[in-house]
């Protein structure tokens, strides 16, 4: 009885040997699972590598509008240069760090670049022109998320709010009392507000 399980286990890996070895119209089964792999390996870690490269302040303000605009104002705030020197990057605040809503924000880029290479954003003047629209995006999408960004660094759990100065224990206290996210209360912490940005809020709130 053992023998022919053997013989029988010996046949069945000849045929799958057999399957792999045969040649199709021009290569062997397995040649083609090997090169596909290999393939499916090379292209998998070229991904996280654009991924990556795409993923940095550098790649961030390789573009002039960003460079010249919002950049040069986040370097005047305590994200950029502290006491600490813990540096919140643009990817910090922009790019989440899940996997899934990482590519899914990179394919949202894809306008982004339109506009840049469309020169939408060109002057200092367009720029102006589209800050307050451009900002609601921004806080409206931080507004859904729970500020997903914001608590990769600062989170209500962790906060000892007790040590904080009054003024910042209260709001934060009645922050976590309202269910309140830290885009509610810190827009304009990295980027000047545009004008008309109070009005918008309002508009926001009563929503």
């Amino acid at each position: 009885m053992n023998d022919q399980n053997i013989d029988s286990d010996s046949r069945f890996l000849a045929r799958i040997w057999a399957l792999f070895s045969k040649p199709s119209a021009r290569y062997a089964l397995g040649s083609l699972v090997v090169v596909g792999f290999v393939g499916g390996v090379v292209f998998w870690g070229s991904f996280n590598w654009a991924l990556d490269i795409t993923n940095t302040e550098t790649f961030c303000i390789s573009c002039h509008e960003m460079e010249q605009n919002v950049f040069r104002e986040y370097k005047r705030t305590v994200h950029y240069s502290n006491r600490t020197g813990v540096r919140a990057t643009c990817p910090d605040c922009h790019v989440p760090k899940t996997w899934v809503h990482k590519v899914a924000r990179k394919i949202q880029a894809t306008n982004e670049l339109f506009h840049h290479f469309a020169g939408t954003l060109d002057t200092r003047e367009q720029y102006e022109a589209k800050r307050l629209k451009m900002a609601k995006s921004v806080w409206k999408t931080m507004k859904e998320t729970d500020s997903r960004e914001c608590r990769n660094c600062h989170d209500f759990e962790f906060m000892d709010i007790a040590v904080q100065e009054k003024r910042s224990r209260d709001r934060h206290s009645q922050a976590i009392d309202k269910g309140e996210t830290c885009i509610d209360c810190h827009k304009g912490i990295a980027h000047e507000l545009p004008a008309g940005a109070f009005e918008a809020e309002k508009k926001m709130s009563r929503r």
